[in-house]
């Protein structure tokens, strides 16, 4: 059971989701005790949304007090049936979701799913119908794959495993249909991706596209999962590979070349420098409005100085970008920005709380301009149409390339690969999970549903998952355990980028976030917590999770562990060395 509510900053509903019906007649019924639907109305016809407003309203306004005035809001609140009430506030909206914790930091995924459609504008979602379809679509999938699908579960890339000619064959097939696509401008920045059901198989990018996060691969990849025949088309916000997530624009295009078979490009728009400028400039704003709400000086300069920073970014990006359908709203923005930093001057000067009150009421329009200037530099929906008459004629080539492997594929979907003589090699165990933390690539048998006590092997994998991470949660990387019928094991350990063990020296808990990297990276702020004096690009993370049969001894389990760590490189391709720290 779970709703999903998002309001704006004057706390207005932009957008619903239930999916339970009961959700809908708790919410008529609540309405009539108050007096806000007359009695009878408990059946039929859809929930106003003014209504939700009115019974919501208390506590979005109780949210925003605690969260503007004195920085210390709420993050849930568990109510007496057992649900609970999460928030989390973005870009001013606030997103409440309402559910039974079976899946944990839910509302994340809301809010990551939400970035990803709309940017940092997330009222697109009251604006564009399509744009507000596409979000309830994508929630019902990752909601749907996060109980079948092991990728989906631990946030990681499962790399389909074929031979070196296969390998060969797919990316150059990418990158013929790529070199095609270059010659058109618009298409000059562009990543070529092949997946075979939540399987990744190959990517070709051109060498001036922006480096995709993997973060940004498993978006796409749950956009593919949505895709029916024909090519369909998309405006989305990627993240890049850098360390703090941007939101940079593409244009997506997917078709299906067989049965379990989607090929994607993911088409750059704009700049990206303007992009990145932007988004930084809004957050700065956001974070400008939350600070001076509590009243403090010296808070309120560093928040204007940041922002005053970040406009100077932004103005620099436009100078020098290409993009000359930006100069009417640039300008317009320049003029806004002169009188709202004449205002925080002025405050900052006699500490007047007049002057900060117009600043505050001058901020609105100026964020106003700030979403009217990220508009002009994102696709219109002819950009879109035009970077998808390009593609099409290069998807027969692709098609013809790989027609004979499409059997092939589709069998590999199904079964990428099986503990086979792992048996013999680690007798007594049931299932593993490797994945390197780095490329967040995970290796894993295949998981056989129409096997005898699928459904039951599932579960206690689901089961095991979720306990290590709730230790790894409170800093154990190392644990094992056992059931009445399995003995269980899970590790984390880090290397340096020669391939060292790092020791760790305390036990560091970060936060209850559910370790994953859709929305936070959690494994990179592993990397800070833990080492805080090394760059964060030169440790390596590694997590490896085994279910053995229960006669399995513990110090069995610690062995094939390590053995096992430093032997599943056979089966990705390229070595990784063994655990050390165990």
């Amino acid at each position: 059971m779970n709703c999903l509510m998002i309001f704006d900053h004057s706390n207005d509903l932009i957008y619903t989701k239930y999916n339970n019906i009961s959700f809908e007649e708790h919410f008529k019924k609540l309405a009539i005790s108050q007096g806000l639907l007359p009695k009878g109305d408990e059946e039929g016809g859809i929930l106003d949304k003014n209504v939700l407003i009115q019974i919501f309203s208390p506590i979005v306004s109780s949210h925003q007090i605690m969260h503007y005035q004195f920085g210390n809001s709420y993050t849930s609140i568990t109510l007496n049936n057992g649900l609970k009430l999460h928030f989390y506030e973005f870009m001013g909206f606030l997103f409440i979701s309402i559910d039974d914790d079976k899946i944990e930091n839910l509302i994340d995924i809301y809010v990551t799913l939400a970035k990803y459609l709309c940017g940092p504008d997330i009222y697109q979602l009251q604006l564009n119908q399509s744009c507000a379809a596409l979000y309830t679509q994508l929630i019902d999938k990752w909601m749907s794959l996060h109980n079948t699908e092991q990728s989906v579960l631990i946030e990681a890339i499962e790399q389909l495993i074929v031979n070196n000619d296969i390998t060969s064959t797919c990316l150059q097939s990418l990158k013929d249909s790529i070199t095609k696509l270059a010659v058109h401008e618009e298409c000059s920045k562009v990543h070529a991706l092949l997946f075979v059901d939540m399987k990744f198989l190959s990517l070709y990018s051109s060498s001036n596209a922006k480096q995709l996060s993997p973060s940004d691969i498993l978006f796409i990849l749950l956009l593919t999962q949505n895709n029916s025949d024909g090519l369909q088309s998309f405006k989305v916000f990627l993240s890049g590979s850098e360390i703090e997530n941007k939101c940079l624009p593409h244009s997506v295009h997917i078709v299906r070349l067989f049965e379990n078979v989607s090929l994607v490009y993911l088409i750059e728009n704009g700049d990206p420098l303007v992009s990145v400028a932007l988004y930084e400039t809004s957050l700065h704003l956001h974070k400008l409005r939350f600070i001076q709400a509590q009243r403090e000086k010296e808070s309120i300069q560093l928040g204007f100085e940041n922002l005053d920073i970040a406009l100077r970014r932004l103005n620099d990006a436009i100078k020098k970008t290409k993009m000359k359908s930006l100069n009417n709203e640039h300008k317009k923005l320049l003029v806004k920005w002169d009188v709202l930093k004449g205002k925080y001057k002025d405050y900052l000067k006699s500490t007047n709380d007049e002057d900060l009150l117009r600043a505050e009421t001058l901020s609105m329009g100026f964020l106003d301009n700030l979403k009217e200037l990220y508009s002009a530099t994102v696709s219109d929906n002819s950009v879109l149409k035009c970077s998808a008459t390009h593609v099409e004629p290069v998807i027969p080539n692709v098609a013809e390339a790989l027609g004979d492997f499409g059997e092939y594929f589709k069998v590999k979907g199904m079964k990428n690969f099986s503990l086979g003589s792992y048996l013999e090699e680690f007798p007594g165990l049931v299932h593993f999970l490797y994945i390197d933390r780095n490329t967040h690539r995970v290796t894993t048998p295949s998981l056989d549903m129409d096997a005898e006590k699928a459904e039951f092997i599932r579960e206690r994998i689901w089961s095991m998952v979720s306990l290590a991470r709730s230790h790894l949660q409170q800093g154990h990387t190392a644990i094992i355990w056992k059931d009445k019928i399995f003995t269980y094991g899970y590790f984390l350990w880090f290397e340096d980028s020669g391939g060292e063990g790092l020791k760790l020296t305390t036990t560091k808990s970060i936060g209850n976030k559910t370790p994953g990297i859709l929305g936070e990276n959690y494994y990179m702020k592993l990397k800070v917590a833990h080492f805080p004096k090394i760059s964060p690009v030169k440790i390596r993370i590694y997590e490896l999770y085994v279910m053995h049969l229960g006669l399995v001894t513990a110090a069995a389990v610690l062995e094939q562990a390590r053995v096992l760590s430093s032997t599943v490189w056979e089966l990705k391709g390229f070595p990784t060395l063994a655990i050390d720290l165990l």
